[in-house]
């Protein structure tokens, strides 16, 4: 019994490793985000790592692998996955010569590997949940699930707006801090015209509400008895979404130093192109990355 233990969390170690690879290579690739760690401040750097541990708190609670597990388990799961991200990080960006141990100070090290890492840690969390767990696995945390739960439909109603939330804005993060430090998008949201911009703002309001209560994605909005979605449910549900993806775009691109040196109107215009990925990833990959509908 013990050694299957054993064997269940490697396989949920290799799991991580994969998913936080497969989520976070294009941006150990990314040239930007190197150059971001030499110009990051301290406090900018711990503000960052706060909110990615907040955002593995929520996902680890609301689709991590194990839905009945208590807050001590989920803090110990967030910790263990930021602790795989940083040593995930390191051991590529060193694989990629971009970490030079004998030419390098402690300092830059640390810097290039934390900025490096969160992402990954976002990716090795996803990875572990989503990844094909066991059959064993699988009916235990079923029969978790259906243990019942307290009657209270207020609670319900907000722990509902708060899941959408948490998973909207991690999958927004993994797909839009990929973009964020490159120069493509302040290039984009400087030529753009006042037209387009408003065309691209529409366009992904129409491809979120698409992708959240029509193309009938797993998980997404299931219809009863032929019935559609009401119009208040619609804007809710949609306003939830875009607006985690427009926050997950604006946070991306302050902390990269994309708003440095620029007008407020600059700033908008390039979290507007931003939101474009974000809101994409934010609406789909909430179901992708909901292992309740996995």
């Amino acid at each position: 019994m013990r050694a299957k233990k054993i064997v269940h969390s490697l396989q949920e170690y290799g799991r991580g490793i994969i998913g936080g690879l497969l989520f976070s290579l294009p941006m150990l690739y990314t040239m930007e985000i190197w150059w971001t760690s030499f110009d990051v401040s301290p406090w900018r750097l711990l503000l960052y790592m706060l909110v990615t541990f907040v955002l593995l708190l929520g996902y680890n609670t609301y689709a991590g692998l194990r839905p009945g597990a208590s807050w001590k388990e989920i803090a110990i799961d967030s910790v263990e996955e930021m602790g795989l991200g940083l040593v995930l990080s390191f051991l590529f960006l060193l694989l990629l010569g971009q970490i030079h141990l004998q030419e390098m100070s402690l300092e830059r090290i640390v810097y290039m590997t934390v900025v490096e890492a969160m992402p990954v840690a976002i990716g090795v969390s996803v990875g572990t949940a989503q990844l094909g767990a066991s059959r064993e696995e699988d009916q235990e945390d079923t029969e978790q699930a259906q243990e019942p739960q307290p009657a209270d439909g207020n609670q319900q109603g907000r722990a509902s707006t708060l899941e959408l939330i948490m998973l909207a804005t991690c999958a927004g993060m993994l797909f839009g801090a990929n973009i964020a430090p490159t120069d493509e998008v302040m290039l984009i949201a400087a030529n753009a015209s006042p037209v387009q911009l408003l065309f691209l703002l529409g366009v992904s309001l129409v491809l979120s509400g698409g992708i959240l209560f029509y193309v009938e994605f797993r998980g997404a909005h299931v219809t009863q008895a032929n019935e559609r979605p009401g119009a208040l449910e619609v804007v809710w549900g949609l306003s939830i979404t875009y607006a985690a993806a427009f926050c997950v775009s604006a946070g991306a691109l302050w902390f990269f130093g994309r708003y440095e040196g620029v007008g407020l109107q600059v700033g908008v215009e390039a979290t507007v192109v931003l939101a474009m990925v974000s809101s994409l990833g934010a609406s789909a990959g909430r179901f992708l990355l909901d292992q309740e509908y996995s």
